[in-house]
């Protein structure tokens, strides 16, 4: 994917530059900094749940991997898996300060509520770092994608996909995501900036814990309330929740479905644009983002200040804190048109795996082969 690649060497250019300057290897002078350490540390990592199969199949070996290569090996990370419990995220965070881990990468299960633990992980000496969700309390840095961006991404493919039969009556149906995740605002703000005024937006829905099933029951809803042949479009947030809204359509007996957004890029979702069910996703590269993730912890920890800024360009803002330092991977708008160049390309799934059974008939179609 040549963005990617153009970011990938820009990225290297930079390691070199700063290592021909000595600085990879030098600790600023911040009163904030962690006491330098070496390779021997260990890495907490929080993750929100299970529902998005991306978590645990792929950002957690992804983020191991690269801690293992950026500590030679010596470096080990302890894993936890909240399962979209608050409560149970906030007791996995408690254990880990109470292990006296090095550092902490968080993915919050709920932004706000994780706050209390953030600053007691501050007090007892050990940074957080917020992982592609914003946390409130006093992190250290965060790394994730742009999400107005990742919205604008969708409602513009929407719009694209309504072509020239687009029209300001046409009545679309929003599937939010949950309104503990901060994400899910950005997202569907940056999906109103492109679709208000321009289509009707007959029902909108905030989607407790993104979990598909709710987001079925809620499509079911506004198809009694809207009528299954009078809905234009589907914004559906993430792909788990574009595979409920499809299971209500059809449920309710629609044949041709409309165009239905999505994102993560999940193998099923992938399959359902290939097959003309889904028509887009957003790609994230989990893999730049959870390497990039290791890479500030890491520098971090070993208290490599001036490597760690080089990282965290960005600045964000949360309800508690402003200016935080902050690392945005950019996104691609993903559809049968290319499919190969990114999830292929990088590796996140195999042609054979896409096209297998069912798909192989429609993968020749597009001409998607292995």
């Amino acid at each position: 994917m040549r963005r990617r690649t153009a970011i990938s060497v820009a990225a290297a250019s930079l390691s070199v530059l700063l290592a021909g300057c000595g600085v990879l290897d030098a600790t600023g002078s911040s009163d904030d900094a962690s006491p330098t350490k070496g390779n021997d540390i260990t890495v907490g990592l929080l993750l929100p749940e299970k529902a998005n199969t991306r978590y645990d199949q792929f950002d957690y070996p992804i983020f191991k991997e690269k801690i293992a290569d950026l500590t030679n090996d010596r470096g080990t990370v302890e894993y936890a898996n909240a399962e979209a419990s608050a409560q149970r995220q906030a007791d996995q965070m408690q254990r880990m300060i109470d292990d006296e881990v090095d550092v902490i990468v968080l993915d919050a299960v709920d932004s706000h509520a994780v706050a209390d633990s953030v600053q007691k992980a501050k007090d007892a000496g050990i940074p957080v770092i917020a992982y592609d969700r914003l946390a409130e309390g006093p992190i250290d840095a965060y790394v994730s994608f742009d999400n107005e961006l990742v919205g604008e991404v969708q409602g513009r493919s929407l719009l694209e996909a309504l072509g020239e039969k687009l029209d300001s009556s046409d009545k679309i149906v929003m599937m939010n995501g949950s309104p503990t995740d901060p994400n899910a605002k950005q997202f569907k703000a940056g999906a109103l900036s492109q679709l208000q005024g321009k289509v009707t937006i007959a029902a909108s829905y905030d989607t407790k814990d993104w979990k598909p099933e709710n987001a079925q029951a809620n499509m079911a809803k506004a198809i009694a309330r809207i009528g299954k042949d009078n809905i234009a479009a589907v914004y559906a947030a993430n792909d788990g929740m574009a595979g409920g809204v499809i299971q209500a359509l059809e449920a309710a007996g629609v044949t041709e479905l409309p165009p239905i957004t999505g994102q993560d890029a999940e193998l099923a979702a992938v399959r359902r644009i290939v097959s003309g069910e889904q028509y887009m996703s957003v790609y994230k590269s989990y893999p730049e983002e959870a390497e990039n993730a290791a890479e500030l912890a890491v520098a971090r920890v070993q208290g490599k200040d001036i490597q760690f800024d080089a990282l965290a360009r960005d600045r964000v803002d949360s309800p508690t804190h402003k200016g935080i330092p902050a690392q945005l991977v950019p996104v691609v708008a993903l559809t049968q048109d290319n499919i190969e160049e990114t999830v292929v390309a990088d590796g996140i799934h195999k042609v054979s795996e896409i096209c297998a059974g069912d798909y192989a008939a429609a993968c020749a179609e597009i001409g998607l082969k292995g």
